[in-house]
């Protein structure tokens, strides 16, 4: 409704004329049929004889205008109510829709209850009546699982040769373990593909037998003949190995978890290095457990202009997160040093100027390892990445460098325990022929 409205009084809905609240004047409503009748003669009275009152009127519909429109008109009020069907096609495809995003997004089923979600697809459809979370699960999230597996399922079917990865995976939280097994093809348009063919609960003992007769199920239930079977990639567990060798497969250790070992046993082998990299632990150690602590080593950091960053925890069966806590100590070498000078720092430990020294040695010794566990670890590496990448690591280790001063013996170590772990990876007919087709190496 118009804000004129607020200066005139309409006597009854027929009438051609209303009454001016200031001067009590008739004005004209601009026809004798009310379907003629507009405010126009109102606005232009208020404009003529009450410039105040004109003003005011000007103002509240500039208001009304910057809040967007309140009254609906008839159409929009019938199409409101004319909500859609559950079952109909557009009704469908919102479902779908919405169940794909908690699907790719990990997104919990609660989304679909969520008032600033259900306020959005109000907003772009108001005729679409948001299910529970219930049909979602139980119906929408099925059908979509039924699709997608029909699809890989043709996919995997023409598909002349497989390849696979596998794991177990046990959660920390609860007695739960997972096996899991992916599959990796090439296409018809030549381009790989992949997908995760099982996640399933492997209860009891991990023993080979299990796991033999776990892979076996997996396979069957996708109709793949073992002769389809390139290889299977595996951690480097005595009963994994002895499960794809007892399924009659080939199957390689994970060329990762071998640089992991490797990693590992350097990283121990220098006692300097190993006490460095305890000490530093326990200063992050410290930091994690004390808020007042990481807050005054903030302001230190503030106050010698350092990038703030936060220390990273390492867990010791990760070699890679032990590297991130030494970039984290060194990248905050100078707040910590000025930290530590503090008489009430009570800090359980500290790092000499040699420590320092041995971490920002042993981060660039370690750098080429990070780099390469990324590179083997993405989607897109496969097997003819591995002998070149032991070829550059070894001749790593046996260079001489003064930034490597101090750590002969993390470096001999490292390089012994590359020779042992990878010494067959070239009489390895899978490594090898995999290098010699692949156009970046056959001709190295």
């Amino acid at each position: 409704m118009s804000a004129v409205w607020d200066y005139f009084i309409l006597h009854d809905e027929k009438d051609d004329e209303v009454e001016c609240k200031t001067c009590h004047i008739r004005v004209k409503r601009g026809g004798k049929a009310v379907r003629h009748f507009n405010t126009t003669n109102m606005i232009k009275h208020l404009a003529k004889y009450h410039h105040k009152e004109h003003q005011e009127f000007l103002k509240k519909t500039d208001d009304k205008k910057k809040k967007g429109p309140i009254q609906l008109t008839l159409a929009e009020t019938f199409g409101k109510r004319d909500m859609l069907p559950l079952n109909s096609a557009k009704a469908q495809g919102i479902t779908r829709v919405i169940a794909e995003e908690i699907i790719l997004d990990d997104e919990p089923l609660s989304l679909v209850s969520k008032v600033g979600f259900r306020r959005t697809i109000q907003h772009l459809e108001p005729r679409y009546s948001m299910p529970s979370r219930h049909y979602i699960l139980e119906k929408t999230i099925p059908q979509i699982h039924k699709d997608v597996r029909s699809y890989i399922e043709k996919q995997v079917e023409t598909a002349t040769a497989l390849s696979f990865t596998t794991d177990i995976w046990s959660c920390a939280h609860r007695p739960l373990s997972l096996l899991s097994l992916t599959a990796h093809w090439i296409g018809p348009d030549l381009n790989p593909k992949r997908a995760v063919l099982h996640a399933r609960e492997f209860r009891g003992s991990h023993t080979a037998n299990a796991i033999t007769a776990a892979m076996e199920h997996m396979l069957l239930a996708w109709k793949i003949d073992k002769k389809r079977v390139h290889v299977v990639l595996r951690d480097n567990a005595a009963n994994m190995k002895k499960a794809m060798d007892q399924l009659g497969v080939p199957s390689l250790g994970c060329f990762a978890h071998t640089l992991q070992l490797v990693v590992q046993h350097g990283l121990l082998a220098q006692r300097a290095v190993s006490d460095a990299i305890a000490n530093g632990r326990k200063i992050v150690t410290h930091f994690k457990h004390s808020p007042k602590a990481y807050s005054k080593l903030e302001d230190v950091e503030e106050e010698l202009n350092v990038e703030p960053k936060r220390l990273q925890q390492d867990v010791k069966t990760r070699w890679s997160s032990t590297k991130m806590m030494i970039d984290s100590l060194v990248h905050c070498k100078r707040a910590l040093q000025a930290y530590a000078s503090d008489s009430d720092s009570n800090l359980p430990a500290t790092l000499t100027g040699n420590q320092w020294s041995l971490l920002e040695k042993t981060a660039t010794v370690l750098k080429p390892f990070q780099e390469m566990t990324a590179e083997v670890s993405a989607a897109s590496a496969t097997a003819a990445d591995v002998i070149p990448s032991v070829r550059v690591l070894t001749r790593f280790l046996e260079s001489e460098s003064e930034e490597h001063r101090g750590l002969q013996t993390m470096k001999a170590t490292l390089l012994d325990a590359v020779h042992t772990r990878f010494d067959y990876m070239e009489t390895e007919p899978l490594y090898a022929v995999a290098t010699m087709l692949d156009p970046r190496y056959k001709d190295k």
